[in-house]
């Protein structure tokens, strides 16, 4: 309708947040929608919706992080003011202290993982391989649609860049692969994906009071052993 400068997507579910009871909402602006592939959803892979995924309907904005992608839902608003629910504006922004106003949490940030290879400590986590050619597999992603340009991966010593599968789609991840020469010793993994615009995952957390949008590099400890029996296959 004219004047509409958002539309607002508001979930059959209910609760309380610091004393209040709310329905699950969010909004999109005009322009976040023309920019965006938004979809209203009620199948998946050719089969109706299940219960647990938002049937009967739901809301997908590919490529942010899922509390823009509201399930469950119950009506869609048309407003000519932002939004002020209170998952719209009390939650999911980043912030430096509690009381700060903070931005909105929106498209996902480059991330890559990496399959620990080989095979686990059961209370460490760390992980025993076998000497030799080891295949390190993983997956990374951007969002927002765009692209990655690289995966490198490290065992501690310099950065050597991953062979990267061609992506299903725009808002797919990309399968990663490289070969570790891995030689007898204690290692740390880690890998790190660049999308197409030059973000890279950083080294260590970047800082937010409530923890969201934690893209900082995988790290894997593993031990490499020249062993009889092979470890690598899982």
């Amino acid at each position: 309708k004219h004047g509409t400068v958002e539309l607002a997507f508001i979930g059959a579910d209910r609760g309380f947040d610091k004393g209040v009871q709310h329905a699950f909402g969010r909004s999109l602006t005009l322009e976040q929608l023309d920019e965006l592939d938004v979809l209203l959803v009620h199948s998946m892979n050719g089969q109706p919706l299940l219960p647990q995924h938002g049937a009967p309907l739901r809301l997908i904005v590919p490529g942010w992080y899922g509390m823009a992608s509201v399930k469950w839902l119950s009506k869609i608003q048309a407003l000519e003011q932002p939004y002020q629910g209170f998952q719209q504006v009390q939650t999911y922004r980043y912030r430096q202290h509690k009381d700060d106003e903070g931005v909105p949490v929106t498209a996902i940030r480059v991330k890559s993982l990496m399959t620990p290879p080989g095979i686990p400590d059961w209370i460490s986590r760390s992980r025993y391989v076998s000497s030799g050619s080891v295949t390190i597999v993983g997956r990374a992603w951007s969002g927002n649609g765009t692209a990655i340009a690289k995966v490198e991966f490290s065992d501690g010593t310099d950065w050597q860049e991953a062979t990267l599968s061609k992506p299903v789609g725009r808002y797919a991840w990309v399968k990663w692969t490289i070969i570790w020469d891995a030689k007898p010793g204690e290692y740390n993994l880690t890998c790190r994906a660049t999308d197409s615009l030059g973000n890279v995952q950083p080294v260590e957390p970047v800082w937010d009071a409530a923890g969201f949008g934690n893209n900082a590099v995988q790290t894997v400890q593993v031990y490499v052993k020249d062993a009889p029996e092979n470890l690598n296959s899982t």
